[in-house]
């Protein structure tokens, strides 16, 4: 009877045992799901809101267990989500950074950790590119230049065009490149001034708010040049207020190709909108398979994106997704 019970008890222990280790995720040594970290910027956008459902359905489509943590655009807000993914040994990091520096510390707490970490949208500005594993997301710099490309042919009849850059979160990648991108273009041309520069937040109350004072210091803006259609649209409902009409009176140009920019440029109240896509989840679903698996994956991979004129946009926004 005693060795039939110690018997009994040796299997119970085995069963606990085999339950605990399946009880996690892939790095945790079971069968279980993969255990996916992800911290978000916020919810500055249209853009955002429209990246964000995207990567939670498709987290759930694949049947993925993803811990999603909103840092309200504070960086300090997704060191702290970072190091809680360490903590909770989740089998892969990703994240959208606020800004570009200031990530090497918990970068190396995770591979430490055994932790692979996928940028996504926005770049860091790590000389160590072991930190992370790949990146996902647009060329920003490129979004620039083909702004830039649209302005150098949009004006021939004007001898000086005045410009007011509206620009991104300062510090965040997209802001930095989009602001390079159209001077690589323009600034070899005497005749494209950029009068005014300041940051709306990428959002639409800062497009609106920084457009306000724009107008007061400037009044002979041409053309206003938004990182994103929600600052643009900030912008417009600011040259109205002024008794202005945009698309005409000034010019409007923007970033993303969400519905509301897209509409705008149907309306003819924006007069031209480089896309940047917001749709990555099923690339990072598959990056993320990929790293588990342990292939290899591509350092860099660009999303597939175009631009738009009020025609194009009036085939295109009946079927747009975001």
């Amino acid at each position: 009877m005693k060795k039939f019970i110690g018997v009994a008890a040796i299997g119970a222990i085995l069963i606990a045992l085999s339950g605990c280790a399946s009880a996690g995720g892939v790095s945790a040594g079971g069968a279980g799901k993969i255990v996916v970290g992800f911290s978000q910027v916020g919810a500055e956008s249209g853009w955002r809101t429209a990246n964000t459902i995207s990567i939670q359905s498709s987290f759930k489509a694949a049947k993925i267990d993803l811990k999603f943590s909103d840092a309200q655009g504070k960086q300090e807000n997704q060191i702290k989500a970072i190091r809680s993914f360490i903590q909770q040994k989740v089998d892969v990091i990703a994240f959208s950074p606020v800004v570009e520096s200031g990530w090497d510390t918990v970068l190396q707490e995770a591979k430490t950790a055994h932790i692979p970490v996928v940028l996504t949208d926005r770049a860091v500005d790590s000389k160590d590119k072991s930190l992370y594993v790949s990146f996902l997301g647009s060329d920003f710099v490129n979004e620039g230049k083909e702004a830039g490309t649209w302005v150098k042919s949009a004006f021939p009849d004007k001898t000086t065009v005045n410009i007011a850059e509206i620009s991104g979160t300062t510090g965040s990648a997209p802001a930095n490149d989009r602001a390079k991108g159209l001077r690589d273009v323009i600034g070899s041309d005497s005749k494209f001034k950029i009068v005014a520069s300041q940051t709306g937040d990428f959002t639409r109350a800062g497009g609106k708010q920084v457009m306000e004072a724009f107008l007061k210091s400037n009044p002979s803006i041409d053309l206003v040049y938004a990182h994103n259609d929600d600052m643009g649209l900030g912008a417009i409902e600011a040259i109205e207020a002024a008794g202005k009409v945009p698309g005409k009176d000034i010019q409007v140009l923007t970033l993303d190709a969400t519905h509301d920019g897209m509409q705008a440029l149907v309306d003819g109240k924006i007069n031209y909108i480089v896309e940047c896509s917001p749709l990555l989840g099923d690339q990072l679903v598959q990056i993320v398979k990929d790293v588990v698996a342990k292939k290899t994956v591509d350092a860099r991979i660009l999303t597939t994106e175009t631009t738009f004129t009020q025609a194009q946009a009036k085939e295109a926004l009946p079927t747009r997704k975001y």
